[in-house]
């Protein structure tokens, strides 16, 4: 903080007399206490030996964690400076002879370059100093170049014991890379009392909340934009997230800063670090601006928490476009929009590799099944060596609803407007009723098999004639949902044909999806099936998918639960939403 001169502490050390370290804006926090010498690094060394950090349980290495803005680096690199056993003497010698201020000086192994940080206003200086120590050899070119680099910040943990202390650099370290935070220079002095890194000065700050929530100093943040927060999704997802907001801090150590909050015409966006209280936002009063994508993510980009998502709630295919776009800037998404997932397989596959070179996460698992653990289940079946040869199951609580529900007494249709009128369907209700909704999840799973399809090469029976499909409809959603609603009337004959020759057989109908491994044969289809099948008992709004592995020959493991309705799908958002920050913590420990 720059209150004290380092001489000013000799007194205190020699005759133990106590500093206190207390917070101007925080007076009740009870602060810090400095006391005494710290053992020297040979005696530490002949009495201890090495442990990791996370092993000695609440005891945190790291005493704390500063930062200094306002730097430069400059650089001198050439073959010459190979062997040159002067090259560091004459180097240092120049920052000496022009008053610089050496912060941290490094030297490659090679011995082709050396490096050190210097004040920002001396830069320039530092340059001209070196130009001028190796003029002829700039000349010869034996030294290839002297270059200056503005704009940098010294990042630095300070504790006591890290040298017999292992894992502290890589938990360092590691926060930073998840934070997509780049370091340019790092320096360790071989009491290792202070670990020193350079970064770019925009990156110190998120930068500095890494190392915070990487050892546990402070609670784990994510600063979340969330678009369609006015829709069924987005305001069931906003109404779970602030009912939860204390017992997430409090239990969990869990904070959201949200940024953004946005529907397809207007967004609201933060004005202070403390983020929107989604509770009191409104898109229509006169702070709300035009949504703007761009602006979205020139927003996320800059912010200073170290885990930033975007959650993204709409269906809209401008959105999915910048999905990309976001991976490589570091920026983690949460999506039940399946545009990507189950859109065009090469888009699918770059932002695939963009998670994995940004280290960043792409999760959506409620896509497919809500709440349910479709996914992940599959994945951890993946991954841990079984082999699956078929999935099937129904993935539509719409067809559930309707199936279970219409009769003899209960047409079709008036099935179908009950589902509409319990919030099962899709905003376009078509979907779900020509298959689209079962066929784009099939997709997204068989993927995760390694199956590379598309769309296109799902085998659908839909339950409308194409003239409904086709066809063009204005008005508002309501409106629009009673066109829709009277016209299909024309398959309510159709359909209770087909329910009555399933009841002659003592079988139900129900709407099938199946993917088979081997054959990479998908299909979504109505089958009427008999009491041993596990759709059988399937109830209105529930969602089941069976399993058949190598592990689960003779009986299949199946995933089965409700699945329909705006709550639920925020439900399996939050529950990825959470996902999200324990792997973040887990992968900077």
């Amino acid at each position: 903080a720059q209150v004290l001169h380092p001489s000013a502490m000799e007194p205190c050390i020699e005759n133990e007399i106590p500093v206190y370290v207390r917070n101007i804006f925080n007076p009740a926090f009870k602060g810090t206490v400095i006391q005494g010498r710290s053992s020297s690094l040979k005696s530490a060394m002949s009495n201890s030996k090495v442990k990791n950090w996370r092993s000695k349980q609440g005891e945190i290495p790291i005493k704390g964690i500063t930062s200094v803005d306002q730097i430069a680096l400059v650089t001198l690199e050439g073959a010459s400076i190979i062997g040159g056993a002067s090259v560091a003497e004459r180097f240092m010698g120049a920052m000496h002879d022009n008053g610089i201020n050496v912060l941290i000086i490094t030297q490659a192994s090679s011995e082709a370059s050396i490096t050190v940080a210097v004040p920002e206003n001396e830069g320039q200086s530092a340059l001209a100093a070196l130009e001028d120590a190796f003029e002829l050899e700039l000349s010869r070119s034996t030294v290839s170049s002297v270059s200056l680099v503005t704009g940098m910040a010294i990042v630095a943990i300070v504790g006591e014991g890290m040298a017999l202390t292992s894992g502290v650099s890589s938990t360092f370290m590691s926060s930073l890379a998840a934070a997509n935070v780049n370091i340019r220079l790092i320096a360790q002095g071989s009491s290792e009392r202070q670990v020193s890194v350079v970064v770019c000065a925009k990156d110190a700050t998120r930068a500095l909340r890494a190392a915070h929530m990487a050892f546990t100093l402070s609670e784990t943040t994510a600063s979340v934009a969330i678009l369609g927060s006015t829709g069924d999704i987005g305001s069931a997802l906003v109404k779970q997230l602030n009912g939860q907001k204390e017992m997430l801090r409090e239990d969990l150590g869990v904070s959201f800063y949200f940024d953004v909050a946005a529907c397809s015409t207007k967004m609201a966006i933060t004005k202070d670090s403390r983020g929107l209280d989604l509770g009191h936002v409104d898109l229509n009063d006169d702070e709300a601006v035009d949504f703007d994508l761009d602006r979205v993510t020139e927003i996320m980009e800059a912010g200073v928490n170290p885990l930033r998502v975007i959650v993204d709630c709409t269906n809209s295919a401008n959105v999915s476009d910048y999905y990309e776009k976001w991976l490589s800037s570091g920026l983690n998404i949460i999506s039940p929009n399946r545009k990507v997932a189950a859109g065009d397989l090469e888009r699918y596959q770059k932002c695939c590799q963009k998670t994995r070179e940004n280290s960043v996460y792409w999760q959506y698992e409620s896509s497919v099944g809500a709440a349910l653990p479709i996914i992940t289940t599959l994945r951890d079946l993946v991954e841990t060596g079984d082999k699956i040869n078929s999935i099937m199951g129904c993935l539509s609580a719409t067809m559930a609803f309707t199936l279970s529900s219409f009769n003899e007494d209960l047409p079709f249709s008036e099935a179908v407007r009950a589902a509409v009128d319990q919030d099962y369907t899709e905003v376009d209700m078509r979907e779900d009723l020509s298959g689209m909704d079962s066929a784009q999840k099939v997709v997204i799973l068989a993927r995760q098999l390694g199956l590379n399809i598309n769309y296109e090469d799902v085998e659908i029976e839909s339950l409308l004639p194409e003239d409904i499909m086709n066809k063009s409809y204005s008005g508002n959603r309501k409106e629009v949902n009673e066109q829709i609603l009277e016209d299909i009337k024309c398959v309510d004959e159709a359909m209770l044909e087909r329910f009555q020759s399933a009841k002659a057989d003592d079988r139900v109908l129900r709407y099938k999806i199946l993917i088979e491994k081997e054959t990479g044969k998908c299909k979504c289809y109505l089958e009427a099936i008999p009491r041993t099948d596990p759709l059988y008992r399937l109830k209105l709004n529930e969602n089941l998918v069976a399993f058949e592995t190598s592990r689960y020959a003779t009986s299949p493991l199946i995933v089965k639960g409700a699945a329909g309705g705006p709550d639920l799908s925020a439900t399996g958002i939050f529950a990825d939403l959470l996902r999200l920050t324990r792997a973040v913590s887990s992968s900077q420990g």
